[in-house]
């Protein structure tokens, strides 16, 4: 596997947190975020493959009817767009 550099900056309430569950896992910082963003990357790959599959064929012109049917309620409190 190669490996190269990337200069990563961490809120400091991040930094601190992460060194501490690597701490509690025993690894280095370093393994530690790589771990995490592979565990990312796979997470956010799997959901959109999903959605993918999902989806099919379907195109956005598709939903049109069950947007006709929807009505024109305004959004419940709390739900409004801001």
């Amino acid at each position: 596997m190669s490996k190269i550099s990337y200069p990563l900056k961490l809120p400091a309430s991040i930094k601190l947190a992460a060194q501490r569950l690597a701490r509690e896992d025993g690894v280095s910082l370093n393994q530690w975020i790589a771990v995490a963003v592979a565990q990312k990357i796979g997470a956010v790959e799997t959901a959109a493959d999903f959605l993918k599959r999902r989806a099919g064929d379907a195109k956005p012109a598709d939903l049109l009817p069950f947007l006709d049917k929807a009505g024109n309620e305004p959004p419940p409190p709390g739900d409004e767009h801001t």
